[in-house]
């Protein structure tokens, strides 16, 4: 079964009685290359017993490609309607799993311990994301701390850009420096919009995110990291000083402006230009403060 064919697509969505729906961003590819392309990034580990947690898998394109390349796939998907084609498209994969669930209200930690490590597969994350719950998804995948090797998605390009611009970059961002902290993100191809049905108005990217096995700064606290990065990054036409008092105004700006000081940062500066490193040492010295 070709579920990248327009006929193909349209037969089955047709017999079934379903048809996109927005509210789920919904975009099935039509371009084989593509999800060939995300299995092979997905499942690139040369270990045994490989697993995927794919988020969305629509009608089942990228989950066949997955299945032939991973020892086990688990699928989230949301769309109650979209089961019944999914057990048609996945009838002989016999390591696929589907479940008719919601990624943002799903104990990730639960699922992946009861379908992955208890079993002895290792785990990494494949999805065709849709655009407008991207970000919450990726912070949520990160932020449970599950045993990820990978995480390979498709996003919309300028989303892609952002996670993956340097310090300095005009793109560079609050969620650029949080993802940092979890992981290495890496922009792998793009993909244009006449690679789906129906078309998006924007084209897309697959990127990787590597997970750290170590955090690559250390910090007196987390949540005092994140604080700082969301400061900085809260009025960006603004100093760093007068951008972190949205997080940090118990302290007031005597406090911050000290703490920007003992972290070897200059006064003047913007939440755009600190890197990784910078907001560590700032975050410490602003808990310092707190203390």
């Amino acid at each position: 079964m070709k579920l990248t064919d327009l006929s193909t697509v349209r037969d089955i969505m047709s017999r079934h009685g379903v048809t996109f729906r927005k509210q789920y961003g919904q975009n099935f590819l039509i371009n084989p290359t593509v999800p060939e392309r995300i299995a092979e990034a997905a499942v690139a580990s040369d270990g045994t017993k490989l697993g995927v947690l794919e988020i969305g898998p629509g009608i089942g394109t990228l989950t066949r490609e997955l299945a032939v390349r991973a020892d086990k796939v688990v699928a989230l998907e949301i769309d109650t309607a979209l089961m019944p084609i999914l057990a048609e498209t996945l009838e002989d994969c016999s390591n696929v799993t589907v479940i008719n669930q919601d990624v943002m209200k799903t104990d990730l930690a639960e699922l992946c311990q009861r379908e992955f490590t208890d079993q002895g597969y290792s785990l990494s994350v494949a999805a065709n994301l849709p655009y407008y719950i991207t970000t919450p998804i990726l912070m949520k995948l990160v932020e449970s701390r599950l045993p990820l090797d990978t995480i390979t998605v498709m996003i919309q390009k300028e989303v892609a850009a952002r996670l993956c611009a340097p310090a300095g970059d005009s793109e560079y961002g609050a969620i650029t420096a949080s993802l940092a902290y979890y992981g290495k993100v890496e922009r792998l191809f793009n993909v244009p919009a006449g690679c789906f049905i129906p078309a998006p108005k924007v084209d897309s990217t697959v990127i990787r995110i590597t997970l750290h096995k170590q955090p690559p700064v250390q910090v007196r606290d987390e949540q005092t990291l994140f604080r700082t990065i969301r400061g900085a990054f809260a009025q960006r036409r603004k100093t760093l000083a007068n951008s972190l008092t949205s997080e940090f105004a118990a302290l007031g700006r005597e406090a911050i402006a000290k703490a920007i000081e003992k972290a070897g940062l200059e006064p003047s500066v913007r939440g755009e230009r600190l890197g990784l490193e910078d907001f560590a040492r700032l975050a410490d010295a602003l808990d310092e403060m707190q203390a």
